[in-house]
């Protein structure tokens, strides 16, 4: 498979592993197209979609290749729910996410990848999706390196 879905799918596992412990459960998916009706936001979605790569010539016989992945957290607030706690606690929880994967080392088939740049959070969360649909949704993108 294509070397950005691989390590989408790597990034997804580790959120979904035995050591992941979050304040809120969830089970990460990879997808192609983050998509959702308003009721599927009921409960919190995380996904994780390929962004984008650049490939380098690191060697005669390797070549070096910066891997962008985002990971998606989105929930609909309860109806007469705090707006300020609630995005509060959506905020910690990204915080967690980003905490967990930072460092974190993915292997495959064929390739390893070392995280190697900050998570990038920018903005922290939508405020048009908080103001029209009262959908929090906040995207971590990570940046992995893998050589082969």
């Amino acid at each position: 498979m294509a070397l950005v879905i691989d390590i989408a799918d790597a990034v997804a596992g580790l959120l979904n592993g035995d050591d992941a412990d979050f304040s809120q459960d969830f089970e990460a998916q990879r997808r192609v197209r983050p998509s959702f009706e308003l009721a599927d936001l009921a409960d919190l979605q995380v996904t994780v979609v390929p962004k984008g790569f650049e490939a380098s010539i690191a060697s005669r016989s390797l070549s070096q290749y910066d891997v962008q992945v985002d990971v998606g957290i989105q929930k609909k607030l309860p109806a007469g729910a705090d707006e300020e706690v609630e995005v509060a606690t959506m905020c910690g929880l990204v915080e967690e996410v980003a905490d967990f994967l930072k460092g974190k080392r993915l292997e495959g088939t064929g390739w390893s990848a070392s995280w190697v740049r900050p998570a990038v959070n920018e903005p922290v969360y939508s405020t048009e999706h908080l103001a029209e649909k009262r959908v929090f949704t906040s995207v971590l993108t990570l940046t992995y390196r893998a050589m082969r």
